[in-house]
């Protein structure tokens, strides 16, 4: 593809002087680091940041440790990348650049290459005028909140930051086709499988309906020319006008499949052949059942925001599996696979984790694509919405982000998990059932006796809340704990305008 071709190394000015930096304490948030750019971070900021990462690499790695970075498609990310490099270097970071890449083509390239950490630019899914790093040093696996802290710390301190040039940079242009070659390996398809491909313009575009082909499949692309303005919707396969478009070019094309990937390439969305959008949360349950026929005695991991039809689930049961429920956002699912041996983690944001002997541990939406891909073709002539009619009914909400100031949104969920649980001990009644059980381990899931559920948890990555419900009776006993929820919110005084509604 020429934008490969003409992809070239980067050329640093050690000399350059510029203005005082700018860094936003806001931008140092769970497990990455997102700022507005260059209002939150400005040039210089990105300077101390590279090099304060790299100090910190050193510190856990030795003198001359080795980086892998690549960058997303936004028109500011290889700006962006430049000025962190360039801090790197000035760390004595040795920094191999694998250019435009997906988040885990350059998880990939520190197995591949070998090298000591990563930094992938990308702001994912978030709206233009954002920039983020998401970084990490043991294989597959990304910073916590330990690791942001110490981080920050060595950023306060390096005020007297100067560029010099103590360690080294090389340019890899081949790694995207080991990757893709990596993700195809030996997988072949019997069934012919047509498949919509929507990727909102983002970076995946340039990767997916390649790999889908070279899987035998028939490929209808969708807002795959990647377009930085992101002129029809943000690539976030969580968002419901993604989903609605993708669902629209499934019925057009008489397609059995449609994926929607997110910016950076490491999540996925599914819609069936009916159209009907599959929340990623029930396409994890899928997987689950289907991969625990073959590894039998499996345990699964998944987030605070997944359905609860994951537990006392007959096909995990039969076949010894258990599930585990952790703190939502891929660098702490991540890292819980990896802690307790588990095949595979699904978050019902589209990160699915794919470990051995399946993958390498990391959140791949594409190797999750090729997965389905696999899962439709052992069911041979059954569609995927038959295959989805076998699952348990529930009715879910979207994930809704009503607006919460970074500064005041853990405060505020710290008050409302108060009010439940006092609410729990009241026997208050949500929609003609009292709650009976509490989950604090990443904000507030609260149950009720009749196995609904809501959620209630702060945004890892933005300046938001996290609202999700789940209800195993109706949409309108969703509707119903939503107007609880919302009331909580209403109480605080803090809270704004939802993203997306019911």
């Amino acid at each position: 593809m020429d934008i490969f071709d003409n992809q070239k190394p980067l050329t640093f000015n050690f000399r350059e002087e510029l203005d005082t930096h700018i860094i936003s304490p806001n931008g140092f948030r769970e497990y990455d680091f997102r700022w507005l750019y260059p209002d939150e971070i400005n040039k210089k900021g990105l300077e101390i940041f590279g090099f304060s990462l790299g100090k910190y690499i050193s510190q856990k790695k030795g003198e001359g440790s080795s980086i892998v970075v690549g960058h997303d498609y936004r028109s500011y990310s290889s700006e962006v990348k430049y000025h962190v490099a360039k801090g790197l270097i000035t760390s004595g970071l040795n920094v191999i650049d694998i250019g435009l890449a997906l988040s885990p083509m350059v998880y990939y390239a520190q197995h591949y290459l070998k090298t000591d950490s990563l930094a992938m630019i990308t702001a994912s899914h978030n709206e233009n005028g954002w920039t983020g790093i998401k970084c990490g040093i043991e294989k597959s696996l990304t910073f916590g909140p330990d690791e942001v802290k110490e981080i920050k710390g060595i950023v306060d301190n390096s005020n007297d930051f100067k560029a010099e040039e103590n360690g080294n940079y090389e340019f890899r242009a081949s790694v995207r086709e080991i990757y893709l070659e990596y993700l195809k390996s030996n997988q072949t398809t019997n069934r012919k499988i047509k498949v919509v491909i929507a990727c909102g313009n983002g970076t995946a575009g340039a990767f997916a309906p390649e790999l889908l082909r070279s899987l035998g499949c028939e490929v209808v692309e969708l807002h795959c020319d990647l377009d930085f303005n992101f002129p029809n919707y943000n690539p976030n396969p969580e968002d419901l006008i993604m989903l609605n478009d993708l669902s629209k070019n499934v019925k057009e094309n008489d397609a059995d499949v449609g994926f929607a990937f997110d910016g950076d390439g490491d999540r996925l969305g599914v819609v069936d052949d009916k159209g009907n959008e599959i929340f990623s949360d029930k396409i994890g349950l899928m997987l689950a059942e289907y991969l625990s026929e073959k590894h039998a005695n499996s345990k699964f991991v998944i987030d605070v925001k997944s359905t609860g039809l994951f537990f006392n689930n007959e096909i995990l049961k039969k076949n010894n599996c258990t599930v585990d429920m952790w703190k939502t956002g891929h660098s702490h699912i991540k890292r819980r696979v990896h802690e307790i041996n588990a095949l595979c983690g699904f978050e019902k944001s589209g990160h699915f984790f794919i470990s051995k002997p399946l993958g390498l541990g990391f959140d791949d939406g594409l190797r999750s694509a090729s997965m389905m891909i696999e899962y439709l073709d052992h069911h041979k002539d059954r569609s995927m919405s038959e295959l989805y009619s076998k699952l348990n009914t529930s009715y879910q909400s979207p994930t809704m982000a009503p607006f919460c100031k970074d500064e005041e949104k853990y405060a505020v969920v710290d008050e409302i998990t108060e009010k439940i649980i006092q609410d729990q001990k009241n026997k208050t009644k949500v929609s003609d059932c009292e709650i009976v059980e509490t989950n604090t381990v990443n904000g507030i899931r609260f149950s009720l006796s009749n196995g609904s559920w809501g959620l209630i948890r702060a945004s890892s990555n933005k300046p938001s809340l996290v609202i999700v419900i789940e209800s195993l009776v109706s949409n309108e006993e969703v509707e119903m704990i939503f107007k609880y929820i919302n009331t909580l919110l209403d109480e605080t005084g803090q809270v704004g305008e939802f993203d997306q509604k019911l």
